[in-house]
């Protein structure tokens, strides 16, 4: 389990118990899964995804977001999620550029060479948010962009996972907040969060 995380912005969540839940979730998930294309293209056009970049996509679960990878002529895209069930099925539905790695991000070294990373509907899932935004950092270029990114309020967000998801979610950080803990790696240049969406993005610190 996590227990190193002691400050407000963490919560006790074993990966495990991530694994499994998504695990069990993966076979139905896009058959319950709500693709609202404006939402995901908004969401897309400020993470900067557009033809040649280079793209970390985490926890890109079943791959939602690869058929507009591929409608924007990304490069390259490494998606990368924990779970095997969610993964064999994202597996199935990439393409070049896409590779498909199951993995936890946070054990893998990062290549500092990609253009964008997308964090998208899944932040709440890691119990150290600072701790994954350092991680993630080492990922890009000095001026990459990271978004962290749901098609949903903050409010629905929250109320989505205090059921059946809250031993495996932590409630997702005010805009300010997450970008306050964004600011030691990262210059934040949109913030919107509304009743229908949450999109933070900044650029990586170029020391």
């Amino acid at each position: 389990m996590n227990l190193q995380c002691l400050d407000r912005h963490c919560a006790v969540i074993d990966k495990q118990d991530v694994v499994h839940f998504f695990d069990e979730l993966a076979a139905g998930w896009d058959r319950d899964l709500v693709v609202d294309r404006d939402k995901i293209n908004l969401i897309l056009d400020a993470a900067g995804i557009e033809p040649g970049v280079r793209v970390l996509d985490v926890a890109c679960g079943t791959g939602v977001l690869f058929p507009f990878y591929c409608q924007r002529q990304a490069a390259h895209v490494l998606a990368v999620d924990i779970s095997p069930e969610m993964t064999k099925i994202a597996a199935k539905k990439a393409q070049p550029p896409i590779r498909v790695m199951c993995s936890d991000i946070q054990a893998l070294q990062g290549s500092g060479d990609y253009d964008c990373c997308v964090v998208y509907n899944a932040f709440p899932h890691f119990a150290d948010p600072a701790g994954l935004l350092r991680d993630l950092s080492g990922w890009l270029r000095p001026g990459g962009r990271l978004t962290v990114a749901h098609s949903m309020s903050i409010a629905q967000l929250n109320r989505h996972h205090a059921g059946r998801a809250a031993r495996v979610s932590m409630g997702m950080l005010p805009a300010a907040e997450l970008a306050e803990l964004f600011s030691p790696w990262f210059d934040v240049d949109t913030a919107i969060s509304d009743q229908e969406k949450y999109i933070l993005s900044g650029t990586r610190k170029m020391s």
